[in-house]
């Protein structure tokens, strides 16, 4: 089958339209083995449709609402993915990407793929992408510029945009090894905890331009602990409470990392494809996280941002501690030094 516009096959047109829609799995998901590209590239597309609904702003709630619906029946075998782009596609924005539009015109593609794959593999993508679209439903209802009640509330939402891909891609990865399987149970533990770690660096990374659309997902019992209302947050406007209750996310999102890197060390050795996948998206939430930390005044995600040339170093370390897990516990133990450290309770 080819894409609509008649260019190329599913799978050249996933590869090639990840590159233009994610240069951190464009540049990770190459890494793991030749079995497990095509589904997990596909997993992230669908996912990035869900995500697309949610970050249009002129789309009304409850045409997101719809439109959420339409794509869980989709994602369920009880709609059609064309009739389904044909609807959302005229009513994008000129704010959403013209790859995420062309994503969203071509989603009878992305579900076609999704359809070659194994029976595990498609219950485990369209799990996630049910999940995570009913949860973004919920969330968009009580979307507020003045945050999310709680912790739990924030650690909720984690789960639905985050933590469930986790779980999603621990099941890819035991269907396509018998060895990793032996330790599903843990791994499905430890598997929320790394999505929510690196959606939670994500988060604080980019809480000022959420806030200029209109939207906080930080936790208000956190930063009222430490004497900070977030009905006050504004950039350019840093104070030493906001920078407390701030310390306090980046020592919780690094608890979640080293569960994430608990869970990289269950994946066997001699899989350095799936290591390499965890290890650099952990190493690029680490040093986010440490920009983060020493400037805790940032007015944008820009600012802490890192370089090309820290994402090489990032590389080029893990790489040489591949193998090892106790050198992979040193690295840890030296590049989040100076982090604010919080217990990840259970469950959390």
């Amino acid at each position: 089958m080819r894409t609509p516009d008649g260019k190329s096959s599913d799978p050249e047109y996933e590869r090639q339209v990840l590159r233009q829609v994610s240069r951190s799995f464009a540049l990770t998901i190459p890494q793991l083995p030749l079995a497990l590209q095509s589904p997990v590239t596909n997993a992230y597309l669908l996912c990035r449709i869900v995500d697309t609904i949610e970050d249009d702003e002129s789309l009304p709630l409850d045409q997101k609402w719809f439109f959420f619906q339409e794509f869980v029946k989709v994602m369920n075998g009880q709609a059609s993915a064309r009739e389904f782009a044909e609807a959302l596609y005229p009513f994008l924005s000129g704010r959403t990407l013209p790859e995420e539009r062309e994503l969203i015109r071509n989603t009878p593609s992305i579900i076609h793929t999704t359809l070659t794959l194994n029976p595990k593999q498609q219950a485990a993508i369209k799990r996630c992408a049910t999940i995570m679209a009913r949860g973004m439903l919920e969330f968009q209802g009580t979307k507020s510029p003045q945050g999310l009640k709680d912790l739990s509330d924030f650690h909720r939402y984690c789960y639905h945009v985050a933590g469930v891909v986790g779980e999603m891609l621990t099941e890819l990865f035991c269907d396509y090894s018998a060895e990793i399987s032996k330790n599903r149970e843990r791994l499905l533990e430890l598997a929320v905890s790394f999505g929510q770690g690196l959606q939670m660096t994500n988060i604080i990374k980019d809480l000022w331009e959420d806030r200029d659309h209109g939207a906080c997902w930080l936790p208000n019992d956190v930063f009222q602990k430490v004497g900070y209302d977030l009905k006050n947050l504004a950039s350019g406007q840093y104070t030493e409470a906001f920078g407390q209750g701030l310390n306090v996310l980046i020592g919780v999102a690094r608890g979640h990392l080293q569960k994430a890197l608990a869970y990289t060390m269950m994946i066997p050795p001699h899989e350095t494809g799936i290591r390499k996948f965890c290890l650099w998206a952990i190493g690029m939430a680490i040093f986010t996280l440490r920009k983060i930390h020493r400037k805790r005044d940032y007015k944008s995600g820009q600012e802490v941002k890192i370089s090309r040339r820290t994402l090489r170093t990032i590389l080029m370390v893990t790489n040489a501690g591949l193998r090892s897990n106790f050198l992979l516990q040193i690295l840890f133990g030296l590049t989040t030094r100076g982090l604010p450290a919080y217990e990840v309770q259970p469950g959390v």
